[in-house]
Order: structure tokens, then sequence, then C-alpha cells
């Protein structure tokens, strides 16, 4: 009976904190589609209403401002794959004098306030010609996606046993075609799970777009202010452009979760 009462109350404490776990997706589903009067007057019983996605897909904007956002985030996360990749594999292979002294100054990127660095790099920006561009915003992105797929990275090639990479060579494999034919296949769901979360990083990202950013380049974080005014909020369309710009982050992650499950459980890879 013991045993039942325990699984009975493991079960109410799921349902529990999956519901207060849910609510606030739920509560913005709601909202994204009731009237700005409706919002602070009723929970559950209302009139449904379109406008407030009409109004976010209204001009246009918001839907560029999307664009935007995927285009920047993925050259950011792949430029950061194509440095980070074999930076965290020489780190996890190679012993040299001040590997781990490059190890913390990647790491290191990530300390700064991002507004304490953005404030430098807009006066830099407007000198060189990089503000309000996509190259920009790519270049500074390198802060946020570069360390965590180098340190993460890191992690998993340490787990690849070196003896792996031997019989490659014994085979007659190069050391560059053990590491692409052998071991990029080994770590496939670290490298999957590190790539979609710096891109949600990257997608999620205000501060640098609100500074280094204009009209030629909106990003959808920045363009969700549009939705606040002096004197109101709209926040039924806040709810709905925070689910529009939410959307394309869960479809990505559905589509690959089976790697990214494997990515963030197993950890290490044992040779």
């Amino acid at each position: 009976m013991s045993k039942v009462l325990a699984a009975g109350f493991r079960v109410v404490v799921l349902i529990v904190y999956t519901l207060f776990s849910v609510f606030p997706l739920f509560y913005m589903i709601l909202n994204s589609f009731k009237s700005d009067a409706d919002t602070f007057t009723t929970f559950v019983v209302f009139r449904p209403t379109l406008d407030n996605y009409r109004a976010v897909f209204g001009d246009g904007t918001f839907v560029h401002a999307l664009g935007n956002t995927l285009v920047v985030s993925a050259l950011a996360v792949a430029v950061a794959l194509v440095v980070g990749v074999p930076t965290a594999y020489a780190l996890a292979r190679f012993t040299f004098k001040g590997r781990e002294d490059i190890a913390f100054t990647i790491l290191s990127f990530r300390f700064a306030p991002g507004l304490l660095i953005a404030m430098p790099l807009y006066v830099i920006y407007q000198h060189i010609g990089l503000f309000d561009s996509v190259l920009g915003l790519v270049w500074v992105y390198q802060l946020i996606a570069l360390p965590l797929i180098v340190w993460v990275l890191r992690s998993y090639f340490e787990g690849v046993s070196i003896e792996v990479e031997q019989a490659a060579h014994v085979d007659g494999y190069t050391r560059l075609g053990a590491f692409w034919k052998i071991v990029l296949p080994l770590i496939r769901p670290g490298l999957v799970a590190s790539a979609l979360l710096a891109f949600i990083f990257c997608w999620n990202e205000f501060t640098f777009p609100l500074v280094l950013a204009g009209a030629n380049v909106p990003m959808v974080t920045v363009q969700s202010l549009n939705f606040f005014s002096s004197n109101v909020i709209h926040y039924g369309q806040l709810c709905s452009a925070a689910l529009i710009s939410a959307l394309p982050e869960f479809i990505l992650a559905l589509l690959i979760q089976r790697h990214l499950v494997r990515g963030l459980s197993l950890g290490t890879i044992k040779g």
C-alpha cells in the first residue's frame, strides 16, 4: 500500500509541476486571441479574435525581423562551428603551453555583461561601417556562440578514446581523415546539441541588436518593443509576437530532438 501511495504522490507532483510549467505558455496562447480589453477582464471565457496576429503581420516589418534573425543566427552558428570545432579538438587532443589559458580566454567572452561590450563596439562599428549590418551582428554573436560550442565539444572530444583514432591511423587514415570520418560522427549528438543551444542563445539575444542594429537589420527581440507605447501595452499583440518568434526554435528542436536528447544526456562518449 505504501508503494502505491508513493507512486500516486509522485504522479500528483509531476502533474502539478507540468501544469505549473505549461501555464505561462497556455496563458500566452489565450492572450494572443484576446482583445486588449479582454486581457484584463476575463481569463477563459472571451470572444476570440485574430486582430493581434493581423497587427503583427500587418506591414511586414515583423516578418522582415524574423527573416533577419534567422539569417543572422544561422550564420553566427555556422561561423562558430567552423572555428569552434577544430579549436575544441585541438584543446582536447594536443598538449601545448598556454592551452588552458586559451580555453579560459574563450570562456571569458561570456563573462562581461552584453551592454558593457556593446557600447564600445557601437563606436567602433560606426567608424568601420559595420553598424546596422548582418556582418556586424554575426561577428559580435561569436561572443555568444563560440564559447558555448568550444567548451561543450571539448568534453565530447575528450570522451572519444584516443585508441579509436590510432586504429584509424593504422587503417591508413590521416589525422584529418580520422577526424572527419571517425571522430565527428561519434560526437554528432553533442555537435547538434551545442549548435541548437548556440542558435537559441543567438536568436534570443536582445542587447547586441538593440545597440548595434537599426532599421536596416531589425531583429525580432527588438522589434517586439514596437508593441509597447508610452500610454498602453498591447499584451495580445505582444503575446502573438512572442509565440510567432518562438515557433522556429520549437520546430527546429522537434526536428532534431533525437540528437538533442542524446547530446544533452550522454555528456561523454566512451571509447
